[in-house]
C-alpha cells in the first residue's frame, strides 16, 4: 500500500519550472528579493543578533562554499544557511501567509546556499522556492494542532520540512532519497514559542534552513530514515498528538499553488504581524488629528484574546516587536515604524517610559481571533477630554491587499540603504527581478556578501 509520504513525495517531484504558472514564477522572484532585503537588514539588528550569528559561524570555520550575507566571507552550505536564515527572521520583517507561517526565512537561505555552491540556474531556484512553499503550506494546513503563539514555533517545525523539500529539488534527489530526507527532517524539527522576544526565536528559521541542507545532503549520500514520516506515529502523532488532517497534504495539491492562492503577505513593518493593524490604526489617528505626546492622557487597544502580544513592559527593543502596547505607542509618537523603533535606546527613551504605563490592551471575545478575519480598535484619550478612535480591519500587504511594486521596492530600499551602495542595490534588484534568466546566482550572492574593499 502506497503511503501518504510516498504520494506527497511524488507530487513534490512533479513540480517543474516548465509547468509552473506565471503567477508562481512572479511570486517566487518577489519572495527572493524581499528575502534578500530582510537578510541584509537583519544583519544589522540593533541588539546584535546578526553580529553574534556572523561571528559564531566565522569562528567555526567551514569550507568556503556559500556566502554569509553582509559579512564578506564564505562558509559551508550548512553554516551559511543557518546564519542567513537567522538574519532573515531577525527583524520579524520576513513575509508570511495563511494559515500563519513564515515561508521564506527557513527556506530561501537553504536554497541560496546550495544554488550558489553548485552554480544552479535561476529557474532551478524558482522551482525550489515553489516546492519549498508548497510543502510548508500543505503541512501548515494539515497541522491543525499547531497553534499560533503556543507550543512549537512554526519555522522550526513546518519550516524545516519546507527547507528540506526545496533542497531536495535542487540536488535532484529521487523519490526514495526525498522520502529519506523528509524522514530525517522529522527528527530535526522543533522550536518552542516561549523564546519569542529573544534572539532564539530568529534562530528557529536558521536552524530549519541548516537542517534542510543537512537532510538533503545526507539523503543524497545514502542516509536512511523512516519512509513515512507523515504516517502513523510520525510527525502528526508526535508533535500534535493526532490533532491534524493529514489528507490536506494531498488534497488539491498545487491546484492552485499555495503561493498563488491565497498568496503571500509581505510585511510593511519589522514587527510581529499581529501588531500591524494597531500600528496602522495609530498611524492613521496621528495623521488625521496631528496627535503629539503632550496631548495623550491614555491609550486603549481593543483586540481579540491573544496573550502572545500582550507585553505591557517589553524587556528589550527586540521584545517590543511582540508588544501591542509598545508598537501602538511608538506609532503614535513617531509617526512611523522602522528598524530603529526596536532598539533599546527607543524602547527606554523618556517619552516611552512616561506613556507606556498608560497604554492598555483590552481583549474582547467578540473580535474574531482568526488573523484573516480579525480587527483592532485604537482609542486615544486626550488631556482635553476628547477620545479619538480608529477601527482597523484591512491590512495592507496581507492576502487580498498586496503591496504595490513601489511599496515593495521602498521596503527593499529601507532594508539595503545602509549596507549596499545605490549601484549595488540597483544591480541586485535587476538580477533578482529577472531571476529565471540567470545561469547562476553567483553575481547576486557576490553583491549580497559585501566583500571588504
Amino acid at each position: 500500500m502506497e503511503t501518504i509520504t510516498a504520494r506527497l513525495t511524488e507530487k513534490l517531484l512533479s513540480l517543474h519550472y516548465d509547468n509552473l504558472p506565471a503567477e508562481a514564477i512572479s511570486m517566487a522572484r518577489q519572495v527572493a528579493l524581499d528575502g534578500l532585503g530582510v537578510i541584509l537588514a537583519g544583519s544589522r539588528e540593533p541588539l546584535g543578533l546578526g553580529r553574534i550569528s556572523i561571528e559564531y559561524v566565522r569562528e567555526g570555520g567551514g569550507a568556503p562554499q556559500a556566502s554569509v550575507i553582509s559579512a564578506g566571507f564564505k562558509t559551508s552550505m550548512v553554516n551559511a544557511a543557518y546564519v542567513n536564515g537567522t538574519m532573515a527572521h531577525a527583524l520579524d520583517w520576513d513575509n508570511t501567509w495563511y494559515p500563519l507561517n513564515h515561508p521564506t526565512s527557513p527556506t530561501l537561505p537553504a536554497i541560496l546556499a546550495i544554488a550558489e555552491y553548485h552554480k544552479l540556474s535561476g529557474k532551478k531556484i524558482i522551482e525550489a522556492i515553489v516546492t519549498a512553499f508548497e510543502m510548508q503550506g500543505r503541512l501548515r494546513l494539515a497541522s491543525t494542532g499547531l497553534k499560533t503563539g503556543q507550543g512549537f514555533h512554526k519555522p522550526g517545525t513546518t519550516g524545516t520540512f519546507g527547507a528540506t523539500a526545496g533542497a531536495a529539488r535542487l540536488l535532484n534527489l529521487d523519490a526514495q532519497q526525498t522520502m529519506m530526507a523528509l524522514g530525517l527532517a522529522g527528527s530535526r524539527a522543533g522550536s518552542i514559542s516561549i523564546n519569542t522576544g529573544t534572539m532564539t526565536k530568529s534562530s528557529h528559521s536558521g536552524h530549519a534552513a541548516r537542517m534542510g541542507v543537512e537532510c538533503a545532503l545526507l539523503a543524497q549520500h545514502g542516509w536512511t530514515a523512516s519512509a513515512d514520516v507523515f504516517g502513523p506515529k510520525g510527525f502528526f502523532d508526535t508533535f500534535l498528538h493526532g490533532d491534524a488532517k493529514p489528507e490536506l497534504l494531498l488534497e488539491n495539491f498545487a491546484a492552485p499553488l499555495r503561493m498563488v492562492d491565497p498568496g503571500v503577505g509581505f510585511k510593511k513593518y519589522p514587527s510581529n504581524y499581529f501588531t500591524h493593524r494597531p500600528i496602522d490604526a495609530a498611524l492613521a489617528l496621528r495623521r488625521e488629528h496631528h496627535i503629539t505626546a503632550d496631548q495623550i492622557a491614555s491609550v486603549n487597544v481593543q483586540f481579540p484574546p491573544f496573550e502572545y502580544v500582550n507585553r505591557p513592559q517589553p524587556r528589550t527593543g527586540l521584545d517590543g516587536k511582540f508588544s501591542i502596547q509598545y508598537t501602538t505607542l511608538v506609532a503614535l509618537l513617531d509617526g512611523e515604524i522602522t528598524i530603529d523603533s526596536f532598539d533599546n535606546t527607543r524602547r527606554f527613551a523618556p517619552d516611552i517610559e512616561a506613556l507606556l504605563p498608560r497604554v492598555t490592551l483590552s481583549m474582547d471575545d467578540s473580535i474574531p481571533g482568526d488573523f484573516d478575519q480579525t480587527w483592532a480598535v485604537v482609542e486615544v484619550t486626550l488631556k482635553d477630554g476628547r477620545t479619538l478612535s480608529n477601527k482597523m480591519k484591512t491590512l495592507s500587504g496581507w492576502i487580498g491587499q498586496p503591496l504595490t511594486r513601489d511599496q515593495r521596492l521602498a521596503k527593499f530600499d529601507a532594508c539595503t540603504r545602509h549596507i549596499l551602495d545605490k549601484s549595488a542595490a540597483a544591480r541586485m534588484l535587476e538580477l533578482v527581478e529577472n531571476l529565471d534568466q540567470l545561469d547562476n546566482v553567483s553575481e547576486v550572492m557576490d553583491i549580497a556578501r559585501c566583500d571588504p574593499k
